[in-house]
């Protein structure tokens, strides 16, 4: 059985995922001459970016141990994003991404997701 702090921290990074689509849509729709070739780079970045987090968090919540390290990585970059938001007027966007990844982190390296997901690599336990 997949515990519930693991099933919260899929679907939390499975979110930040869809909020990565909507960023590549902003991007595509912000297209301008200019600027083509940066902004559908950009926008296919994102895209895949927020499809891997998907895809793992949508792994995590099943108890399949493959989606973790994707999202761990995805969790420490986000807090890296959060930390390059504080201060003025993007402090609230700061703290929103910081707890999230937090919340993340706390919920992929809890001792109940560990076992849980242990066990899906050892079969017979």
């Amino acid at each position: 059985s997949v515990p519930a702090i693991l099933r919260l921290a899929g679907a939390l990074a499975a979110a930040q995922g869809v909020a990565l689509w909507g960023y590549a849509l902003l991007e595509v729709t912000a297209l301008t001459s200019g600027r083509l070739a940066m902004g559908l780079t950009t926008a296919v970045f994102f895209a895949a970016y927020g499809a891997a987090l998907v895809a793992s968090g949508w792994a995590v919540t099943r108890g399949r141990a493959w989606g973790r390290s994707p999202i761990i990585l995805a969790s420490l970059i986000w807090l890296g994003v959060a930390w390059s938001f504080r201060g003025g007027d993007t402090t609230w966007v700061a703290i929103m991404l910081a707890a999230i990844s937090f919340a993340v982190l706390v919920g992929l390296l809890h001792p109940a997701s560990t076992r849980a997901l242990q066990e899906d690599r050892e079969p017979g336990l």
